[in-house]
């Protein structure tokens, strides 16, 4: 069973410097039937303006993954931490015990296209940590990568949490996925058209997947996607 989430349903606030989209409950928005996904806690698709950005605030006992589209982020930290996230990399920041950081649009002329997720950690207490995985290698045909893992290691952001985060690309062909059994999906697109199990996702959908023993991908507008398996 597919259930899809439509871009155009989701939680929207155009702030001017910030033009956001949120999945799930978020903020102000809150809807009680959207309020995550097993351990997903949050998909907010953000735009945000040149030289405009979040300044300094906290979190606490997230597992906190960016992943910028177009542009670029700047981020800083209470810890002494400092980079710029690129179009077509990821960042995880396991918030843990507590820290404060702030996230800037460092372009004066081009604005950020990015999601932010949370993922609700499967201990609270943790140290906090930092990674950054540069997934712009992703093959030109049809692909999907594992970006996320609660294995260490191997060249993946580590999650502290029973999740697996893959990016999909689809530029010709077809991808298949398996889930194991009692495990479920979340799908989001972030570019393009993709099709599943003959249901068509566009750009900002989403999808809840249970109980489908295969999922058959294939290339309707070089669609690209986040995979979310979870427990």
């Amino acid at each position: 069973m597919i259930t899809v989430r439509k871009s155009h349903e989701r939680g929207h606030v155009n702030h001017g410097w910030l033009d956001t989209y949120h999945t799930f409950s978020f903020a102000d928005y809150y809807d009680p039937n959207f309020m995550g996904h097993r351990a997903l806690r949050v998909i907010n698709e953000d735009r945000v303006a040149p030289g405009k950005g979040f300044g300094r605030h906290p979190h606490r006992d997230m597992e906190i993954i960016t992943y910028v589209l177009e542009g670029a982020l700047e981020h800083a930290d209470s810890m002494g931490n400092g980079s710029i996230i690129h179009a077509g990399n990821f960042q995880k920041m396991s918030a843990g015990t507590g820290i404060e950081h702030s996230e800037f649009n460092p372009s004066g002329d081009t604005p950020v296209h990015l999601y932010q997720i949370w993922i609700q950690p499967g201990e609270k207490g943790l140290t906090p940590a930092y990674q950054e995985l540069n997934a712009q290698a992703v093959a030109a045909s049809s692909q999907l990568r594992l970006i996320g893992t609660p294995d260490a290691g191997n060249g993946h952001i580590h999650i502290h949490q029973d999740v697996k985060l893959y990016l999909g690309r689809m530029k010709d062909g077809a991808l298949t996925y398996s889930p194991v059994k009692g495990r479920h999906v979340w799908l989001q697109v972030t570019r393009g058209t993709v099709e599943v199990n003959g249901v068509t996702l566009h750009a900002g959908d989403g999808a809840a997947v249970e109980k489908e023993d295969v999922l058959n991908f294939t290339s309707v507008d070089s669609g690209e996607f986040l995979l979310f398996d979870l427990a």
